[in-house]
């Protein structure tokens, strides 16, 4: 099973969970817990983080319920949950 459908079955099964700083981005982005499965569910891993002492994260790119381009980093903690560190949308260019 690749990474990404690892990442996706987690969600399918609701066995995820969302970091309180990714809910702070999320209410200041106007994004919802929807979104976030939606992006995770349709988008593609854009980016490995590699250099993150806890683990490698995942930046996933995918497109909000209203069409907005969105970054989701998540990583598998060392139990295999998986937690959604931050989600934004991503500014035109910045």
């Amino acid at each position: 099973m690749s990474t990404l459908q690892r990442i996706r079955q987690k969600v399918i099964d609701k066995d995820y969970y969302i970091s309180s700083h990714a809910e702070d981005e999320m209410f200041d982005d106007g994004l919802e817990r929807q979104d976030i499965e939606n992006i995770i569910l349709k988008g593609r891993i854009e980016r490995r983080l590699l250099t993150d002492i806890r683990g490698t994260r995942y930046r996933i790119e995918g497109l909000s319920l209203k069409g907005e381009t969105v970054h989701v980093i998540c990583r598998f903690k060392d139990d295999n949950s998986l937690v959604i560190i931050t989600a934004y949308v991503v500014m035109e260019g910045i």
